[in-house]
């Protein structure tokens, strides 16, 4: 065993270039992770699930390739939600219905990951079927935020993302619908991707055309997203969104950041009011922004006509992934989980055209908006990591949800525009918990986008600093 707990600090792409000079090798990564994961994960439960065995035999046949064959990644350790399948992995979905299942294939998207040189040694923990903003479950129980222990993580890639601030990964793969890769980014002081639907292929699944939940890359920094980015991007068989890969990497991209020249910036896209120290925290760093020669102006976009039509669509994503669970094992799935297929099965054709069109509405509205400029930014989340024996937030800043879900309208909302969505830290509350926003940019702007959000990142700091109570 060769544990190198300094490792730990270091960045992907670092430590991606250290394998690439065989100073170190995969073995020596999976060693050092799994005395971090012995150390933090008793009191964080981000990696519930540990296949370490496995991800020493992928590592032995990875070194059996020149160095020049390893892929993007290179041997870089990986962690997978665990909504996605990993064959001969415990894959459970967070959902007592498949709490034993060992699936004997891969994701296609798991597979192009590995065929890139990523190793997977463990499944991030996820509310079940990813229902939600706060990661808890039946089978595995609550995901805590590394910066307080007694605070959510955030959901539902909270399990990715507590990993990540908690050092027990460099990346990880993550998905979102309503907000899963921007929330617990924003929670947990790190950096989460939401891609262009097609850019991040996986499958099979029920409905290989959905183009509201997407997997995507979660890291510390915005060149590490980059580089995980790459590894997943690509053309898939099997996925008929799917796109090629771009003529130069994202990577390159990012490393060569551009600041903006004009930035749009909105408290609450029309659809949401924000906690006021979170809208002091994101004020301060368009003030930063400013100062550093970037036009920033306030927007007046309005997206408030996203809920009804999310709520649509989202619950008939439900039902046709759902609806045979539903009838066979109501018992023990989570209310939520039994409210939001229910929801989907209950839609009429009036409502999926209504939605259709608010959809349609909002990416011209929103596109109209970026030919103006280059990104457009907003808070990540309306309130601070929430103490975790709330399952979910009905009431905050003045207003009341019907849904369990409503708290989210400010990533949901972005959600339907099908625009690429990057959320990063931009400071800390005066309680220590981090805050973030979302970069917004244009359509299948993902290149740009990370070579401004590069820039940004430069510019405001990458804020989550200190020591979180995990350690």
């Amino acid at each position: 065993m060769s544990v190198d707990l300094s490792l730990i600090e270091r960045s992907a792409c670092e430590v991606v270039d250290l394998l690439r000079e065989e100073a170190v090798s995969p073995h020596d990564l999976l060693d050092t992770l799994a005395a971090q994961v012995a150390r933090v994960e008793p009191q964080v439960n981000a990696l519930p699930t540990l296949c370490f065995e496995r991800a020493h035999a992928h590592a032995d046949a990875l070194l059996k390739k020149p160095v020049a064959e390893r892929g993007v990644l290179c041997g870089l350790p990986v962690p997978i939600k665990d909504l996605t399948d990993v064959a001969g992995v415990r894959t459970t979905r967070g959902s007592l219905v498949y709490r034993d299942r060992v699936p004997e294939t891969s994701d296609n998207g798991v597979t192009l990951l590995e065929a890139r040189g990523g190793v997977v040694y463990a499944k991030s923990n996820t509310p079940e079927f990813g229902s939600g903003g706060h990661t808890y479950n039946s089978v595995f129980g609550i995901t805590r935020n590394p910066w307080d222990l007694s605070r959510s993580a955030g959901g539902s890639s909270g399990g990715a993302a507590a990993a990540l601030a908690s050092r027990t990964a460099w990346v990880a793969q993550g998905s979102d619908l309503a907000g899963s890769l921007r929330t617990p980014s924003a929670f947990c002081g790190v950096v989460g991707l939401r891609p262009t639907p097609g850019r991040v292929s996986y499958g099979p699944v029920a409905n290989p055309y959905d183009t509201l939940g997407i997997h995507g890359p979660m890291a510390r920094n915005v060149t590490d997203v980059a580089l995980l980015l790459d590894a997943m991007c690509g053309e898939i068989d099997g996925a008929p969104l799917s796109v090629s890969e771009p003529a130069s990497s994202f990577l390159t991209h990012a490393r060569r950041p551009q600041r903006p020249a004009r930035v749009a910036f909105s408290e609450g896209l029309g659809i949401a009011t924000v906690e006021p120290e979170i809208l002091s925290i994101c004020r301060r760093a368009m003030d930063r922004l400013a100062a550093s020669g970037v036009g920033v102006d306030d927007s007046d976009i309005d997206l408030s006509g996203a809920k009804e039509a999310f709520h649509t669509l989202r619950g008939l994503a439900y039902a046709t992934n759902y609806e045979d669970v539903l009838a066979q094992h109501r018992d023990v799935l989570n209310p939520n989980v039994v409210w939001n297929i229910e929801f989907g099965l209950q839609q009429d054709n009036r409502a999926m055209l209504s939605a259709q069109r608010t959809r349609s509405q909002l990416f011209y509205k929103l596109n109209a908006l970026l030919q103006r400029y280059d990104v457009l930014i907003c808070p990540a989340s309306i309130v601070l990591p929430f103490p975790v024996e709330a399952r979910d937030i009905r009431d905050a800043v003045g207003q009341h949800f019907d849904t369990y879900i409503d708290w989210l309208a400010i990533t949901y909302a972005l959600t339907l525009t099908g625009m690429p969505v990057l959320a990063i830290p931009c400071g800390m509350s005066a309680n220590g918990l981090p805050v973030g926003i979302q970069i917004v940019g244009k359509p299948r702007g993902e290149a740009a986008l990370l070579s401004a959000a590069r820039a940004i990142e430069d510019t405001i700091g990458t804020w989550a600093t200190g020591t979180p109570q995990a350690f």
